[in-house]
């Protein structure tokens, strides 16, 4: 029978902080990276791959906390694992040792998730089918018991999540066939990283349009006669019918952000992202009530199912992001997923950085499937960074995610480019000295 021998841990890097792709208010010069796993068993055949985004500095932290999972995943038989991938989560989680520096948060937390995300990964290869379709075709009593309920017994339980999948489960086919035929949803942060100069903002929004994306987010938050004008720009660019969304990072005090965000709400705001820290629910809440109807949104740095349930409870957000690589892997972000619909609040899933595209979109589609049963109130986030890198990358047309059909969870990783973005070795690390561009608006 089959069993996990290795678990492999890589340190790849891409130097994006050259052209200031991905820069925002808080994060001024990032560089992608990916913590990278290998789950390798005795069958050459057969692997599961998983990643941390970092931003750079500190991946080779990530990478050790990935290491030291080892343990827990060698030896493993395949079947097993396939069979009980809740219980493998929570097998991760509930380590005593390892739980004290968290607990279910921060760099070990998101380790955790690599490597559960690496075991769907391998689960869904062994099975033939596409992450989203392998959660879609479970039955209900299957998926709910892949939720660890702890904590969220105030807000939702085992029951009540039976209960929103069972009400799912009737149209299934007929939304999988949508899925294959429509796809999802997209909206796009490309034309919009605070680095870029007004007219590749303008010239990029104008092709997003073009390219059949309904919404595009800016980057705001350094200044505000720069996001006045950003803003102003934007709007002119895409015409009146487009939706603009905003991402401050974290930026603002809550008092800041309210002045802030009444400053750019006439330029029709679809939603301001992360207006301050994502710890502060209460901070969110007062927010959202300063500058209704502006919708508040956050969750890609919400470090756990606790904090999300929090955000809820307290009437915090409007509409939140969820993370494949933030929490514990599609595990606890099926728990994110179920109290979302609980709660009746739309989500539009984080992919600002490398992998996260062709991660997330599985979990959206597997909810549209599976759970909330809507799609055309939402759409997932789309950067055009990347995705060359991967062996399954991620297929837009018309400003709507493609379905995966192949196996997996589309994490695999080209070998040349692992091999040549190993930091700090590999041939991109190697040729990148020369200087840096200056920075615009930062």
């Amino acid at each position: 029978m089959t069993r996990i021998v290795a678990l492999d841990t890589f340190d790849v890097r891409f130097p994006t902080s050259r052209m200031l792709d991905g820069s925002d208010a808080m994060n001024p010069d990032p560089d992608y990276s990916a913590a990278y796993v290998v789950l390798r068993t005795d069958d050459p055949g057969l692997s599961g791959h998983g990643l941390v985004f970092t931003i750079g500095r500190g991946n080779d932290v990530q990478a050790a906390a990935l290491a030291a999972l080892a343990p827990h995943v060698v030896g493993r038989r395949v079947d097993a694992l396939a069979a009980d991938l809740g219980g493998f989560a929570r097998a991760l989680t509930d380590d005593s040792q390892l739980r004290w520096l968290g607990p279910e948060k921060g760099v070990m937390h998101m380790a955790i998730g690599a490597v559960v995300n690496a075991a769907w990964d391998l689960a869904a290869r062994r099975a033939g089918k596409p992450v989203w379709r392998l959660i879609a075709e479970m039955a209900p009593e299957r998926i709910a018991d892949l939720v660890d309920y702890r904590y969220l017994g105030d807000a939702l339980t085992r029951q009540e999540a039976l209960d929103i999948l069972r009400r799912a489960e009737p149209g299934r086919a007929a939304r999988t066939a949508q899925l294959l035929e429509e796809g999802y949803p997209a909206y796009t942060t490309s034309p919009g990283w605070l680095g870029y100069p007004d007219e590749k903002l303008a010239r990029l929004a104008r092709e997003a349009v073009d390219a059949g994306f309904r919404t595009i987010k800016i980057k705001v938050g350094a200044s505000l006669d720069d996001d006045v004008r950003r803003c102003r720009i934007a709007r002119q660019a895409i015409g009146p019918d487009v939706a603009l969304a905003v991402d401050a990072n974290q930026r603002w005090d809550v008092g800041p952000a309210i002045e802030w965000m009444r400053a750019l709400a006439p330029f029709g705001i679809a939603w301001i992202e992360e207006p301050t820290s994502p710890d502060d629910i209460l901070g969110h809440a007062a927010i959202r009530r300063g500058i209704a109807p502006v919708p508040v949104s956050t969750g890609e740095h919400a470090h756990n199912r606790v904090m999300f349930k929090q955000l809820f409870q307290a009437g915090a957000v409007d509409l939140v992001q969820i993370d494949a690589a933030r929490v514990g892997g599609v595990n606890e972000n099926l728990a994110i997923l179920l109290l979302a619909a609980k709660f009746g609040v739309r989500v539009f899933p984080h992919a600002g950085g490398v992998g996260l595209c062709e991660l997330v979109q599985h979990l959206a589609m597997a909810d549209f499937v599976a759970i909330s049963a809507a799609k055309e109130d939402r759409a997932i986030e789309f950067v055009d960074h990347l995705h060359q890198h991967f062996d399954d990358p991620v297929r837009i047309e018309r400003g709507r995610y493609r379905a995966p059909t192949a196996p997996g969870f589309s994490a695999r990783m080209r070998e040349d480019s692992v091999r040549d973005h190993l930091f700090p070795g590999g041939r991109a690390w190697r040729e990148a000295d020369a200087p840096l561009p200056a920075r615009v608006g930062t």
